[in-house]
């Protein structure tokens, strides 16, 4: 069931939200060669906590950080460790999740670490731009994966980007994850009618070579099947009476 938010609620997903988008700010400044996970995870839990909230996705279904770091061909859920030292021309995906008085609110950017190459900036370019693409279609009235769906997939379609098609964006509100899902592409069906009040997190994720993915032996991190990088970006956003409203922003 997809659950339309009181006024109350999403005011403390506001909250949520802008305290997500205070850990990325924090991240991209840290995010530099010689850094590891671990220091990020570290950092981005000490702002969640400072700000009265709990990180999202520590402990939930047993995820070890608070932050998902993804150096590279690692897609989502990599876990953060000491041992994982980003160097100059990596790419890193940071997913973050925060509940402040029990209102989530979830957001994630893919980082270049240091100079990175062209081809790579395209692909971050462009997932982001996919990102933006399917918020604007979040509009009453309209078929979730008629517009939203079909809005990132056919920006991959033009760059002949792999799409992952495994995980997709998701409803979002007093649960991390709550229905609908959310295609990255078409899926066969217009998909649920949007209403003003849902609360769903878009976040495409694009890869330089195929679409296809796999989980490695640690049971959460994902990885392309080609060991090509990947690009993920996302935000949590409102449908509302006057069009799209982004709640993953300071």
């Amino acid at each position: 069931m997809i659950t339309i938010k009181s006024r109350h609620e999403i005011k403390l997903m506001k909250t949520a939200g802008s305290i997500v988008a205070e850990v990325h700010e924090v991240m991209k400044e840290m995010v530099k060669p010689g850094i590891s996970t671990l220091e990020l995870d570290e950092k981005a839990e000490k702002i969640i906590k400072n700000n009265m909230a709990i990180p999202a996705f520590k402990g939930y279904h047993g995820f070890p950080g608070t932050i998902c770091a993804s150096v590279n061909q690692q897609v989502v859920h990599g876990i953060p460790a000491k041992d994982i030292i980003l160097k100059e021309g990596d790419i890193i995906s940071i997913d973050v999740g925060a509940v402040y008085k029990g209102l989530m609110g979830d957001s994630a950017v893919t980082l270049a670490v240091g100079k990175i190459s062209d081809e790579l900036k395209k692909l971050l370019e462009i997932t982001e731009e996919a990102l933006y693409a399917g918020i604007k279609e979040i509009i009453a009235g309209n078929k979730l994966y008629d517009t939203v769906s079909a809005a990132v997939e056919d920006k991959a379609n033009e760059y002949g980007y792999g799409i992952v098609k495994n995980y997709g964006g998701h409803g979002i509100g007093r649960s991390l994850h709550e229905d609908p899902f959310v295609y990255n592409f078409r899926p066969g069906t217009p998909g649920p009618e949007l209403k003003p009040g849902m609360a769903i997190c878009i976040e495409p994720m694009f890869n330089l070579g195929t679409g296809n993915v796999h989980t490695e032996e640690d049971k959460w991190t994902v990885v392309t099947d080609d060991g090509k990088p990947s690009a993920h970006f996302e935000h949590t956003a409102l449908v509302t009476d006057d069009g799209p409203l982004i709640l993953t922003q300071i």
